[in-house]
């Protein structure tokens, strides 16, 4: 039976692990490959790795890093940042990652999407869409780690997403990265109802009651998390985290119960 994903979500830039606030200001915490074995003792369900800087800086993916951390993680692995085309895709997925996360290559060239499925299947192809609230009503999609404004739409972007391919959407709300006041309900809500692909939903989780609302709520999504998992405390003192096993339980069995 499919049940719920609750996954950690770790930045990476300069090789070392940060953590923003709306995409702003990160601040080191540590080693990315020290995080990935104490995720690994904790059982997480999958983990995801974003290189915030490949991207802007148009740099190779790198490759040595992605091996190490695939090398260390024992449990499914989604690594994004810098892929602009299908040979680095499969580079990538030759070094033992289970899903590659897309963003700012999908905006600019959207058939990256069909190459890449085309070629490892859509259940490998992630599209991340990074998200803001428009000052009038609606929400914009951003790309460059959210300093450039695509003008796009994220509804219609994730329709399109889907047509080209793509096996699972990662909804990034820009606003509530790093905050940890909650997911943002009303824009998972647009997105869920216009698209039949797995969903996972990314910024604003400040507690583990935020990701049993979302479960409760929508059933089989993805609740993905950064701070929650790296922070502790009201002090937020770095401490990587997640939710022992009757933690994790209770809050898949909330919605199970209802069915």
């Amino acid at each position: 039976m499919l049940r719920p994903r609750i996954i950690p979500c770790l930045l990476v830039r300069n090789k070392g692990l940060v953590k923003t606030v709306q995409f702003k200001d990160g601040k080191y915490i540590g080693d990315p490959i020290n995080a990935v074995r104490i995720f690994n003792e904790k059982e997480s369900d999958e983990l995801m790795v974003l290189d915030i800087d490949a991207t802007t800086k148009l740099s190779e993916p790198d490759y040595r890093m992605i091996e190490n951390l695939a090398t260390e993680c024992r449990m499914p692995l989604c690594y994004g940042g810098g892929i602009r085309n299908l040979d680095q895709a499969q580079k990538i997925f030759s070094l033992g990652v289970e899903k590659i996360a897309i963003s700012s290559a999908a905006v600019k060239n959207p058939a990256i999407i069909a190459d890449i499925a085309s070629k490892v299947g859509s259940q490998s192809v992630v599209v991340v869409v990074d998200v803001k609230k428009k000052l009038f009503g609606g929400y914009e999609m951003f790309t460059d780690n959210g300093k450039k404004s695509t003008g796009l739409n994220p509804i219609d972007f994730v329709r399109k997403m889907e047509n080209e391919g793509a096996g699972e959407i990662v909804i990034n709300s820009i606003d509530n990265d790093g905050v940890m006041k909650g997911y943002d309900l009303d824009l998972i809500e647009k997105i869920r109802n216009n698209i039949s692909l797995p969903l996972t939903v990314l910024g604003g989780a400040g507690g583990l009651e935020h990701i049993g609302q979302v479960i409760n709520k929508y059933g089989i999504i993805g609740a993905a998390a950064g701070s929650l998992f790296v922070f502790k405390g009201k002090y937020k003192a770095v401490l990587i985290n997640y939710p022992n096993f009757k933690e994790k339980d209770e809050l898949i069995n909330q919605y199970f119960k209802i069915l």
